[in-house]
């Protein structure tokens, strides 16, 4: 029998750190949808919002169908750095000059909903997922003395003033330092805020998992790929969700949780996509404060702790962000693992190294509620680095819209919101931006596919030919695939950290078997030969 492919587990060839603890194969295995079912809602996507929307669904009686393209947990939520947080990466200050005061509050209002939720919903399942309350830290980039310093220090007292306005009980502490932060770096001073928290992402959500598939109202197939997502009927509309096999869901409401919606563009066009990474690095247990920490630094490094062993801890440090598809992903691990032995003396081994995807939308608001242009359709994007709290904020957020209640909170989240005229600038730099991407047509990574070292992938563009995105396994064995990403016909781009193709347009992922695994591309990348046909077909197999 062939191996089964890694990205049926995950959306990458490298491994988080949760499967530590928690490896893929405790995971339960659900089998292909193969006939049409009618209920409720259908649920599509099976990480932390298609999970928390499922719960709060069945919870209140509905008839629930998920599905999921791979296997469970196989996206995004599964690669996240565990953070539950109320502080948002664009700062409450930037927030409240875009989305006014009654935005921002509203914001910290969800998020903190989000932060107890998974504190409650663990107690009340048993979940023991390492969920705990902890403080944040917010400090420059920049050493004392340093230019620039000062000016974070001042952009720290605003923010530590516009948290309090909000609710968040914050202070900017001269001379604050960490814990544990024995090295020479001195980033002394910082934001202090209370009510965050941290969890084993994975943990938690096989646990609310177990919980559904104990309830009678609740179902799941994998490896059930939906390709398309229709309403159907004028006064008493329902959704027609359609499989790649051809088997249909039909059902009163449909939720897109599929980290992006598998759609042309719409409020795809109004967000960026990045690529950000990580690394867990062992630490002698105890030794540095359990804490949330963030710096000032565009992208910004971002540090939390999760368990290792009876001696050690892990201290999960990702950051390095750039757009997806646009940079290379070379020297980001080292850049993180040298940032953390600066400043932690104690550091050990890097025992896991990840990277995963990050959706920015213009206005820093997620979108989450019904879909622009449709009335029994909902989705949930547009994560700003908070993917996990805007997960959970999904579960209520569109299971109150779903059984007809008013939730304050859909005016910050509205995917049918109007652009006020402080976003339509970033939004044209940002469309601009992305044409330019286009730019691969006239572009080739070889120039013959013997320049391809085994384990590694390329396009080659031919003259007045299709795109072709080459791959050549550890055994010198060649596939060939369209390079032509099936959403908007980008070029897509070999990701040799991940091993996967990666198209710069909208930030749709294929593996280096063609398997999609991020949308808003629906379907696989389309293999060119034979061979590459097979791999396919292997890679995908139900």
């Amino acid at each position: 029998m062939a191996a089964k492919s890694h990205f049926l587990d995950t959306s990458g060839e490298t491994d988080p750190v949760w499967i530590h603890t928690e490896p893929y194969s405790n995971r339960p295995q659900f089998k292909p949808i193969t006939e049409d079912i009618k209920t409720d809602a259908c649920v599509i996507g099976s990480g932390i919002a298609g999970i928390s929307v499922s719960y709060e669904l069945v919870q209140r009686g509905v008839k629930v169908v998920m599905l999921e393209a791979r296997d469970i947990l196989s996206g995004e939520s599964g690669r996240t750095s565990g953070h539950l947080s109320s502080s948002i990466d664009s700062g409450f200050v930037e927030l409240a000059s875009k989305r006014g005061q009654d935005g921002a509050q509203m914001a910290v209002d969800s998020h903190t909903y989000a932060i107890n939720r998974v504190g409650e919903i663990s107690k009340e399942l048993g979940i023991d997922c390492e969920y705990r309350q902890l403080p944040g830290y917010d400090i420059s980039q920049y050493e004392k003395g340093q230019d620039g310093h000062e000016n974070d220090v001042k952009e720290f007292k605003e923010e530590a003033k516009k948290m309090n306005e909000l609710g968040i009980t914050a202070s900017y502490q001269e001379g604050f330092a960490i814990r544990g932060w024995d090295g020479k770096v001195d980033q002394r001073d910082a934001i202090t805020y209370q009510g965050q928290a941290t969890f084993h992402p994975t943990k938690y959500m096989l646990g609310v998992l177990k919980w559904l598939t104990e309830q009678p109202n609740f179902q799941c197939f994998t490896r059930s790929r939906v390709m398309s997502v229709e309403e159907k009927g004028l006064l008493n509309k329902e959704a027609k969700v359609t499989t790649e096999s051809g088997h249909t869901v039909t059902c009163v409401n449909a939720v897109e949780a599929t980290c992006v919606p598998l759609q042309k563009l719409s409020v795809v066009a109004e967000m960026e996509f990045f690529r950000t990474y990580c690394i867990a690095i062992r630490v002698p247990k105890g030794s540095i404060e359990d804490c949330l920490l963030y710096d000032s630094k565009d992208p910004y490094h971002y540090v939390r702790f999760t368990a290792c062993d009876d001696k050690d801890d892990y201290l999960i440090i990702g950051g390095n962000d750039h757009k997806v598809g646009q940079e290379s992903e070379d020297g980001r691990y080292a850049e993180l693992e040298s940032w953390v032995r600066d400043r932690f003396t104690q550091a050990g081994s890097v025992d896991y190294k990840w990277s995963g995807q990050i959706f920015e939308p213009v206005d820093y608001s997620a979108f989450i509620g019904k879909n622009q242009g449709q009335s029994n359709i909902y989705i949930c994007t547009g994560d700003f680095g908070n993917g996990l709290t805007h997960g959970v904020i999904a579960g209520k957020l569109i299971a109150d819209e779903i059984m007809g209640l008013h939730n304050e909170w859909s005016k910050l989240y509205n995917p049918k919101r109007i652009p006020t005229l402080s976003k339509i600038p970033g939004m044209i730099a940002h469309d601009v931006q992305i044409n330019t991407q286009y730019k691969r047509f006239l572009q080739s990574d070889i120039k013959d596919i013997e320049d391809l070292v085994p384990g590694t992938g390329g396009v080659l563009n031919p003259t007045m030919k299709t795109p072709m995105a080459v791959y050549k396994d550890d055994d010198g064995k060649v596939f060939k695939f369209s390079a032509l990403c099936p959403h908007l016909k980008g070029v897509v781009c070999w990701n040799g950290a991940e091993k996967s193709w990666d198209c710069p347009v909208h930030g749709s992922r294929f593996g280096h078997d063609g398997v999609g695994i991020m949308g808003p591309a629906k379907g696989n990348l389309p293999p060119a030969d034979d061979a590459a046909e097979a791999l396919l077909k292997q890679g995908s197999a139900a």
